[in-house]
């Protein structure tokens, strides 16, 4: 075998490789817009207009936040330990139980 057939040989495996690669990350990336679609529909089951509103507003500045928000809701409707469908009024109330507690640092001046 020559080099050339050796070097083409290499390519090819590399080209199957790098093809089986981008096969998964398409397939990783459509099933995370599934896993999302699903989530957001759920939301849409769970919350009314003016709480996603709200919660899609707050996501703007702390998405981690909202994430956990959305997961426990999730979780709450469905093991049904909360009406359905949460207004605005009660988000708010859940949103200020689930907030971490905010620690006073306050700076002495000598």
């Amino acid at each position: 075998m020559s080099s050339d057939e050796e070097l083409e040989l290499l390519r090819q495996k590399r080209m199957q490789e790098l093809q089986r690669q981008l096969s998964q990350e398409q397939q990783k990336t459509e099933l995370q817009q599934r896993m999302e679609e699903q989530k957001q529909n759920l939301l849409r089951a769970i919350l009314t207009i003016e709480a996603r509103q709200r919660l899609n507003r707050i996501k703007m500045v702390k998405p981690e936040f909202v994430q956990q928000v959305e997961l426990q809701l999730i979780q709450l409707a469905q093991t049904g330990r909360i009406p359905l469908p949460i207004n605005d009024q009660q988000l708010k109330v859940l949103l200020l139980r689930l907030q971490p507690e905010k620690k006073n640092i306050r700076f002495r001046y000598r």
